[in-house]
């Protein structure tokens, strides 16, 4: 007779301690199954604890499917709908953890980010889950319904393997591409990956003129192809970052042309010659200062070769309009971005063509399910990738329940 199959030391393996991976064992665990969490890093949840400057972005109350990323945009649309920013609010308030609303729906921990995971870190405990940190995942099987995991510490098996490892942003903080290697070995498609949410790096003139009023920032219209925010935009000793440019890095494409408007809400060409008439004595490098910094009037006036001790009085409405059309027109064009060293998210990932939308779980393989960054749903800036993991995490959570 054959022998019988190795009985199973949990009923699920989360591999990976981040948001998603512990959010859904907490709940796998909640829901009366054994489950066991697995990370090589040395502490959990390292990327919550270093989001919001440590105040941990971890939601946004305008959470739509439009604000994902995916080759399928219809795909986020079940788990966001059916674990919302109000589910996590109410978790919080469970645990007397309080928040605030910063622009744009973002929503801030008043505790430092260490209070969110130590909720976690709570709920996986009620849970009775067990947290295995300095682990290395060596490698994984699946036979006779039973996924295998070999890791540094020895051999561990369960029916349902949840992979929550992540992407590649940060590598410093042990970032990796096993979720993908795992995806592969069991018959997934990868779209491309990419930075996202990643500053922009400039060469030749650009570069220095950015360089030069490093630091400097500016509310601007940030444009790639049909897609644009509004929001700051920050000059860097590389280039350009801030919110606006981080935003639309997500939907740029090597070698495409960027434009920025400085100032979208203001008409500039009216600003200046209201100046005019009402200061017809005060030079123009003064009256572009009344809108920017000075350094970045300074470079404004240099890069359009403009004299900037002109008196408005004697500067045509021709020349103020150029001026401005400028400022509304500034197109440059990157020549890359910082890459995965400072990219807040990775773009693409696991195909969801073979995954379900209800419960994450593979249509190859029962009982694995891929959640969080490593899938092919990206968010926008603002805290809604913390409520994709939180969302996915919890669709899994349902689905390992029942499988």
């Amino acid at each position: 007779m054959p022998a019988a199959p190795p009985s199973p030391s949990f009923d699920a393996i989360v591999l990976g301690a981040g948001a998603a991976g512990l959010f859904c064992a907490s709940r796998i665990g909640q829901n009366g199954h054994r489950v066991l969490v697995l990370d090589h890093a040395a502490k959990p949840a390292e990327k919550v604890r270093i989001s919001g400057g440590g105040r941990c972005n971890f939601t946004n109350i305008h959470t739509a499917p439009d604000r994902f990323i995916s080759e399928n945009p219809h795909f986020a649309k079940s788990a966001l709908a059916r674990y919302t920013p109000q589910d996590f609010l109410d978790l919080l308030a469970r645990h007397q953890i309080t928040w605030h609303e910063k622009t744009l729906g973002q929503l801030f921990c008043d505790q430092k980010s260490g209070a969110i995971i130590q909720m976690l870190l709570d709920e996986l405990e009620a849970g009775g889950g067990e947290l295995r940190l300095g682990t290395e995942i060596k490698a994984v099987s699946h036979a006779d319904g039973l996924f295998s995991v070999d890791t540094s510490a020895g051999l561990v098996t369960a029916p349902r393997l949840v992979v929550a490892t992540g992407g590649l942003s940060i590598p410093k903080m042990g970032a990796t591409g096993l979720a993908y290697d795992i995806a592969r070995q069991f018959g997934h498609d990868i779209i491309p990956t990419r930075a996202a949410l990643v500053p922009f790096v400039f060469t030749g003139a650009d570069h220095e003129d950015f360089a030069s009023i490093s630091g400097v920032a500016c509310d601007a219209r940030v444009s790639t192809g049909r897609t644009s925010f509004d929001e700051a935009m920050l000059f860097t000793h590389r280039g350009l970052s801030g919110p606006a440019i981080l935003q639309v890095s997500s939907y740029w494409s090597p070698g495409e042309p960027v434009t920025l408007r400085l100032l979208p809400d203001t008409d500039i060409a009216e600003a200046l010659k209201a100046a005019k008439r009402d200061r017809p004595m005060q030079m123009l490098g003064a009256a572009l200062e009344g809108l920017f910094a000075k350094r970045l009037a300074e470079l404004i006036l240099a890069r359009t070769h403009t004299i900037p001790t002109n008196r408005l009085a004697d500067t045509s409405h021709a020349t103020l309009d150029t001026l401005a059309s400028t400022l509304t027109e500034w197109v440059v064009r990157p020549a890359g971005t910082e890459g995965w060293r400072t990219a807040e998210v990775t773009a693409g990932g696991v195909d969801t063509a073979s995954l379900s939308s209800r419960t994450m779980e593979s249509r190859h393989v029962a009982g694995l399910y891929f959640i969080g960054e490593c899938v092919d749903v990206t968010g926008w800036l603002g805290g809604y990738n913390f409520q994709w993991a939180w969302a996915s995490a919890a669709a899994a959570a349902t689905g390992a329940a029942v499988s």
